[in-house]
């Protein structure tokens, strides 16, 4: 079944899905990338890994069908805290165990040198919210904008804190950053929102380079298509994260169109 939306899929920012999403759609790039950039450059993936204590910096890989039972779990859970009664017998607590994060990248090489040219990121919900998920990918962020080396960040969550950008007013449900090490500090800005197409953008390499454009949209598309998200989604239940009014209202007359509702 063929991707319902014409950009950014709301169903897939699941906090159960979007960890394989992310895995997919950085395979995708790498092998569209792959033939375009030879010989003079080479595209490999990498993985940043970090441990945590903090429940909210886990993510799991890709459920079952049974996510369609369970698509309308609340996005925030409340807690309740109770005063224990004394007791002779013991109870059964969970302690902060350590858990190893890992966080897939992409890095363009110049074939020869080894020179780190490129480095593409797509942001996971742990780089979105305060923990070790976001200082660890702000310190990394913070070593390449220090260097010549370009930037692609790719923001596909509606949910969680931007990354900082000085004086900018804009506001959107997602963002695509392409910085140039020769142009800093300034970087381009494609804002774009749930009801927009996501929009293209050119693999920024050495000056003078031919640069390959990104169809995001068109990888998400057959990430989508190939591995059957269509038998994953319970388009019949709201999406989580929960969506503002507005846009639950827009969803709902899209897969209405779709036949899905």
């Amino acid at each position: 079944m063929s991707h319902p939306f014409p950009g950014m899929n709301p169903y897939l920012e699941h906090p159960e899905l979007f960890p394989g999403l992310h895995h997919l759609l950085i395979s995708e790039i790498a092998r569209f990338l792959s033939p375009q950039l030879r010989p003079k450059y080479r595209v490999a993936v990498e993985v940043r890994t970090y441990e945590t204590t903090d429940e909210n910096s886990l993510q799991v890989g890709i459920p079952d069908v049974t996510i369609k039972s369970r698509q309308s779990a609340n996005d925030s859970i409340a807690t309740n805290v109770a005063i224990a009664e004394p007791s002779t017998e013991p109870v059964r607590v969970r302690l902060p165990v350590p858990w190893t994060i890992k966080e897939g990248y992409l890095e363009v090489r110049e074939v020869g040198t080894e020179a780190l040219i490129t480095t593409i990121e797509i942001l996971s919900p742990s780089n979105k919210r305060a923990g070790k998920g976001r200082q660890k990918y702000l310190k990394k962020r913070e070593q390449v904008l220090e260097s010549r080396t370009n930037l692609v960040e790719i923001d596909l969550l509606q949910k969680g804190e931007p990354m900082p950008i000085v004086d900018n007013n804009i506001q959107s449900h997602y963002r695509i950053l392409v910085y140039r090490g020769n142009t800093r500090p300034f970087a381009d800005l494609y804002a774009f929102n749930l009801q927009n197409v996501i929009p293209s953008f050119p693999l920024p390499l050495r000056s003078g380079d031919n640069e390959p454009v990104i169809n995001l949209q068109e990888l998400l598309n057959q990430v989508y298509e190939i591995y059957d998200y269509d038998l994953v989604v319970d388009y019949n239940q709201e999406a989580v994260p929960s969506l503002i009014e507005e846009n639950k209202v827009w969803v709902d007359s899209v897969l209405k169109e779709k036949g899905l509702r």
